[in-house]
């Protein structure tokens, strides 16, 4: 059964993550779980799918009542992309659908961002971000006439954490909370497809 793929997963890194985990091991087995998640396109309901015609949509697909992870599905439209942030918690991507393009910023001695090379994720990719390596980009659609979707995993509930977006050329940065697309937390694994 599809629906079952994300309790799957969601065991898995629960288990993973009550054994007190580091990040090394939350990057390689939590890693191989997401693999595994997003091996086959089969899982996703239509309703965390959704494009948005303007915006990047940012789907709650679950969040663990303890705050130690939250599982969301970013969709986004032609050609739509973030702005350049971070996210002071751990974080893995794994591609579903399309393709992503994923920028590293890196902040220089005047304080303003310059750009690294980009990624192209292609779907079954996993990528991490984490504040103790590798913490501020910009994710894009590398696709300008369809759809891609990705399946993020933080280390916390993002709607309680605050982070911040930066400006390149001057480096000054802008606190926020992220919001969810979606305003109740789903129980996927209970619904028929």
């Amino acid at each position: 059964m599809a629906d079952g793929k994300l309790l799957t997963f969601v065991k898995g890194l629960t288990v993973l993550l009550e054994q007190h985990a580091s990040e090394e091991v939350i990057f390689t087995q939590g890693k191989k779980l997401l693999e595994n998640l997003i091996s086959v396109d089969d899982w996703l309901p239509n309703e965390f799918a959704q494009p948005h015609p303007q915006y990047y949509q940012q789907y709650l697909l679950y969040a663990d009542p303890f705050d130690r992870f939250s599982i969301l599905s970013f969709v986004w439209g032609p050609g739509q992309k973030t702005p350049v942030h971070n996210h002071t918690v751990w974080g893995m991507i794994g591609q579903l659908r399309g393709q992503e393009k994923g920028t590293l910023y890196y902040q220089q001695a005047d304080g303003s961002y310059k750009p690294g090379s980009p990624t192209i994720c292609s779907p079954g990719h996993v990528d991490t971000v984490s504040p103790n390596t590798h913490d501020i980009h910009e994710v894009a659609n590398n696709h300008q006439d369809q759809t891609s979707i990705s399946i993020h995993v933080y280390g916390g509930n993002m709607v309680k954490v605050e982070r911040a977006v930066f400006d390149p050329i001057t480096g000054s940065e802008k606190v926020f909370i992220s919001g969810y697309a979606n305003r109740l937390v789903p129980n996927l694994w209970s619904q028929s497809q």
